[in-house]
């Protein structure tokens, strides 16, 4: 049986990684301020799929604890990327993959730095999750992941095996984790960033969920056009998205359960935002292809505007 390391054990990290040790997998989490409480309570998760406890966790709060194990997952925020270069090398041996589960366009190129090309995988979440406690996830919706090779920023690095991304697959999919394999990351990426681009941002330049958002005309129809242009810059990077895809996300979203998003959530707490990953890594993308995306370009400009006009000291 492989062995998975977790870190970053937040709402993703901590729901997915709790899925993978309720069925039985060999599990070890970094977890830093939580690790006493999980020792001794558990690793909680209220789930819309049935709520549980994981009672024995394999937990850590230093990293040079941990042992060293197949598949590294990354679920970091990737305001933490930083972070990396002294916590991957503690827990991978010469034969570890990494799979890296965070959002926005090129988040994989801060962990391919540090392992090599080759043995980094990435995926894209549709997760509604929060981390309500210590060591307590709360699941609302959704939790499919799209699971592909990273091929570096320029799309030339060497992919990961398919038997080594089937394995992750058959391992995820024991533990009732709805997962698919992609040839195309980067794609599926785009896909994701038509929707965490309007929702993300505009959540907090509105001061609003997803049911707000979606529920006021106004803010609706600036969503759906935020999500239009993302797919337009897509197109502009050689990614071809149907249009019906935006019906489709509109339509989701429409049925989701009251949502606060990550970013709002970050913003609201005092914490950094990933406004470099979900909106300055895919505006890069697009100006370089040629594109001005000037909706996402305004909002991005919003949010520098609001978390650099924040007290230092807000930041925990």
């Amino acid at each position: 049986m492989s062995a998975y390391a977790v870190i970053g054990t937040g709402a993703l990290g901590g729901y997915y990684g709790g899925l993978l040790a309720r069925s039985g997998h060999d599990i070890h989490f970094l977890m830093r301020s939580d690790v006493e409480h999980v020792r001794i309570h558990g690793l909680r998760v209220d789930s819309k799929n049935g709520d549980f406890v994981v009672p024995s966790v394999h937990a850590y709060k230093r990293v040079e604890e941990m042992p060293k194990c197949d598949f590294i997952i990354v679920a970091l925020k990737s305001t933490q990327n930083n972070l990396l270069k002294e916590l991957l090398p503690h827990v991978m041996h010469d034969q570890s993959y990494a799979v890296v589960l965070q959002n926005g366009l090129h988040v994989e190129a801060s962990t391919e730095s540090i392992v090599g090309k080759g043995r980094v995988m990435g995926g894209c979440c549709f997760l509604c999750s929060n981390k309500v406690g210590p060591g307590h996830i709360r699941h609302l919706d959704y939790g499919t992941i799209l699971l592909g090779p990273y091929r570096g920023m320029d799309g030339k690095s060497p992919a990961v095996p398919r038997t080594v991304v089937e394995s992750v697959i058959r391992d995820f999919s024991a533990a009732s984790i709805t997962i698919e394999g992609t040839d195309s990351l980067q794609m599926a990426r785009w896909k994701k960033l038509m929707w965490n681009i309007p929702f993300n941002g505009l959540s907090v330049v509105l001061n609003a969920s997803t049911d707000q958002i979606m529920q006021t005309p106004a803010s609706r129809r600036l969503a759906e056009a935020t999500m239009r242009e993302v797919r337009e810059a897509a197109m502009a990077c050689d990614e071809s998205i149907p249009e019906s895809h935006v019906e489709m996300l509109m339509d989701h979203t429409d049925k989701m359960v009251p949502y606060d998003s990550s970013m709002r959530l970050d913003y609201l707490a005092g914490r950094p935002m990933e406004i470099q990953a979900i909106f300055g890594n895919p505006l890069a993308a697009a100006k370089q292809a040629g594109f001005s995306a000037k909706i996402v370009q305004t909002i991005h400009d919003q949010l520098l505007f609001l978390q650099e006009t924040r007290k230092a000291t807000s930041y925990a």
